[in-house]
């Protein structure tokens, strides 16, 4: 089989895996080739994730690599078992990649802790406020290409919304304030994340403005919790784009980062009493 054109990041993510594998190994590239039966450039092609491998052969990299984590042996042989295209790939021509992958680390996640500070959490955004948040990018955008973002992040959200993945959404004041399309999106939009709050799949908490310190990332944040630590993802929403981080010192901050925005916030109770607080506001000011 051909080497994959544009692996997806699923795939690129498990070859990264197994270089680190190799790498705590002490093995160079040559060396683990001349062990496990393949040539430098057939390792290259897996680490990179241009070719993939049976489940045998991933063991027998394991055992030469003396890894003894069979929890993360056996979810990267999951990984190879999945079958079958997501249900993102059908925008494929007309998003970029950001897009799906986002989509695909939250359709594979076990949990998803998400942290934003200037819009409400795309996985729990209405179709006006999100239509509304794309119509703000500059230079503007198509009207088609607005309607296919903001269907696609709707699409997104069957993953929180059939609770197949528990999210946990820690919401700073000042996203709960941003207004995108006005005073009557945003006031809806504040009434739907109350009505969220009381899900039992979602967990919605505010950090308001007066915390002392703000404990969180500047950026809009998610963690992705993978079937085992080791696979844990940490998505980044930056004016550029989406950027991905998996390297172990990456996900050890920002499972603190978590960890001290999680001592922060306010309880799930004071959210909620706290975003209807502000919903009347928005009401009273612009009624």
């Amino acid at each position: 089989m051909p080497p994959r054109v544009n692996p997806t990041l699923r795939q690129c993510r498990f070859g990264t895996e197994l270089r680190r594998m190799r790498e705590r190994a002490g093995f160079g590239g040559s060396e683990l080739g001349r062990l496990v039966g393949m040539n430098p450039a057939q390792v290259t092609q897996m680490e990179s994730g241009r070719i993939g491998i049976s489940a045998d052969r991933l063991r027998t990299i394991a055992a030469a690599c003396n890894c003894a984590n069979r929890p993360m042996v056996d979810a990267l042989a999951d990984i190879i078992a999945e079958r079958g295209r997501g249900w993102w790939e059908e925008y494929r021509e007309v998003l970029t990649t950001d897009f799906l992958e986002v989509a695909e680390v939250e359709h594979h996640a076990k949990t998803l802790t998400t942290c934003t500070t200037t819009y409400i959490p795309g996985l729990l955004q209405t179709g006006s406020y999100a239509s509304a948040v794309f119509a703000r990018v500059y230079p503007p955008l198509p009207r088609k290409d607005i309607d296919v973002r903001t269907a696609f992040r709707v699409q997104r959200q069957q993953v929180v919304r059939t609770g197949k993945i528990p999210l946990r959404a820690f919401i700073h004041e000042a996203a709960l304030r941003m207004q995108f399309g006005g005073p009557r999106v945003l006031a809806d939009q504040l009434d739907a994340l109350i009505g969220d709050s009381a899900d039992k799949g979602i967990s919605i908490r505010v950090v308001p403005f007066d915390v002392d310190t703000f404990p969180g990332a500047g950026e809009n944040v998610t963690l992705a919790q993978g079937p085992v630590p080791e696979l844990d993802t940490v998505q980044m929403d930056t004016s550029s784009g989406t950027l991905f981080f998996d390297a172990p010192a990456d996900l050890a901050k920002h499972r603190s980062i978590f960890d001290r925005v999680d001592s922060a916030a306010l309880s799930e109770d004071e959210s909620r009493d706290f975003i209807r607080s502000i919903k009347k506001e928005v009401e009273a000011k612009y009624a």
